[in-house]
């Protein structure tokens, strides 16, 4: 969340920026309700001095008395509306979102921008192409009915090679971020609701994409960002060096949606997937974003996969997102002929995170500030087998794996051949 009082001073910046990311925020409200708030605490306060004084003042006992207990319903009158109005006033104020990097272009989703490309060229194919449903299930890699039958439609099974390329994956990433000094942290797959909102995710609701547990205060996490940044709130944390954490964790999401494009296993409702997330200072934060993108495109070249970069567009940026990055790959049966689909993201949230959640350090002079927090996807292992097996296809339906993954996978799956 944005500081208070920057949001009441910039009031023409935080519409403008409203308005560029196409988001309905009850500003003025959150003003009037804000000043009411401002108000009503003053009178408290007041009645405060008053009752204080008139303990230490001289007078007759009785009336002394009569008089603190009239200011000391008047508090309650005026304490039971200040909890009213500082309700109302904090569910707006969790809706106001960042502020947008200048860099972001201005527009929904199509006004985001290709700003660099992969170093694995689109590959040409002089054969008809298997898409990765028709490839991992002749090679029993994947199990989809089965899935659906026991957990329900965006469910699977990996099996044999499929089982073991996830576990190649997830070493792969994790091994790589490390050797930048991201700590591996197997994380909770549970959540409270409060985490959820600090980290900038809507809990329970319509809106909601994720799962909760009835007659409990717990989610489902949709990302292991939440739980990494989470295990810091109401805290304050030593920044002499940033903290640099590689996540692995189970992923939980309940939209998918349909058609040719989301078919199989790119958008289902579990999912494996390696988080980095850095907290440090927020002068700091830039480098570290442009750091998170590096080595999320450095796995992808690794892994010999097409894609792209793209500048995400204001109008598609997360509440929490000051800037974002995402990876595309290039998927060569993706909608039947070939189309790019998302692979990693990474986001600047500068101190949004930090001030939900709580998160401090103390700056050179001892003053505490808030943290900087920022994610990124090292790797989401659904979406990087799609774009393995559909690239890496021959023409007599074997699969073969890209060098990087030999060292983590017995020689018997370097090439998948049923």
């Amino acid at each position: 969340m944005l500081d208070r009082k920057f949001i009441l001073e910039n009031l023409d910046l935080i519409k403008t920026n409203i308005a560029n990311r196409g988001m309905q925020v009850r500003l003025d409200e959150f003003v009037q309700l804000e000043t009411q708030r401002k108000a009503l605490l003053q009178q408290v306060e007041a009645l405060r001095a008053e009752a204080n004084a008139l303990a230490k003042g001289a007078g007759p006992i009785e009336e002394k008395r009569a008089k603190g207990q009239q200011l000391k319903a008047q508090e309650a009158t005026l304490n039971d509306q200040l909890k009213q109005t500082e309700s109302q006033a904090e569910a707006i104020y969790l809706t106001i979102p960042n502020l947008t990097a200048p860099e972001s272009p201005a527009g929904g989703e199509e006004c985001s921008l290709d700003i660099a490309r992969g170093k694995t060229p689109i590959r040409e194919f002089n054969f008809p192409l298997q898409d990765h449903i028709t490839l991992m299930e002749r090679h029993r890699m994947l199990n989809l009915a089965a899935g659906a039958k026991v957990a329900g439609s965006g469910f699977y099974y990996f099996t044999g090679a499929g089982a073991m390329l996830e576990l190649a994956l997830t070493r792969f990433a994790l091994d790589h971020v490390m050797k930048s000094g991201y700590v591996p942290v197997m994380t909770p797959d549970l959540v409270r609701d409060s985490l959820m909102v600090g980290a900038g995710f809507v809990p329970r609701g319509n809106e909601s994409n994720t799962y909760h547990l009835e007659d409990y205060d717990l989610n489902l996490i949709a990302t292991s960002e939440i739980t990494l940044v989470g295990m810091h709130a109401d805290e304050v944390v030593d920044l002499g060096k940033p903290i640099k954490y590689a996540g692995l964790s189970h992923c939980f999401r309940s939209e998918r949606a349909h058609g040719s494009a989301t078919r199989g296993i790119y958008r289902v409702h579990q999912f494996t997937k390696a988080e980095m997330v850095v907290l440090c200072k927020p002068e700091d934060a830039i480098a570290h974003h442009l750091e998170l993108r590096r080595l999320e495109q450095e796995i992808f070249d690794a892994l010999e996969i097409p894609y792209r970069v793209l500048e995400i567009a204001a109008g598609d940026l997360g509440a929490a997102a000051y800037r974002k990055f995402d990876l595309e790959a290039w998927m060569p049966a993706r909608n039947g002929s070939g189309d790019w689909g998302e692979i990693t993201s990474t986001s600047n949230c500068t101190e949004f995170q930090s001030r939900r959640l709580n998160i401090r350090y103390r700056d050179e002079a001892g003053k505490l500030q808030y943290a900087a927090t920022l994610n990124g996807t090292a790797l989401s292992v659904c979406r990087a087998i799609v774009a393995i097996v559909e690239n890496h296809q021959q023409a007599d339906g074997s699969i073969v794996m890209p060098q990087a993954l030999h060292a983590y996978l017995p020689q018997q799956y370097w090439i998948i051949n049923s």
